[in-house]
């Protein structure tokens, strides 16, 4: 049986996906001097969006990864 070689992409969206993480968990922890001045109702609001937002760009990625395309197809008509 043949070994199938590893591909980049997938590796490279891993690596990606990491920095992403890392990037907005450093933006995010930065701001908490700002934040914990709030008032605890909005503290829990900016950390709930704070902890979403990051997964909108994994889609692209995720997408690359797969096809090597960032973007769907227009449909064809």
């Amino acid at each position: 049986m043949r070994e199938e070689e590893p591909r980049p992409r997938p590796t490279a969206a891993i690596f990606m996906i990491l920095g992403i993480i890392i990037v907005w968990s450093v933006l995010v922890a930065s701001l908490s001097g700002i934040v914990t001045a709030w008032p605890w109702p909005v503290q829990a609001l900016f950390y709930t969006i704070a902890g979403i937002v990051w997964i909108f760009p994994l889609k692209p990625i995720l997408r690359w990864s797969e096809t090597g395309r960032w973007r769907d197809d227009p449909p064809q008509t």
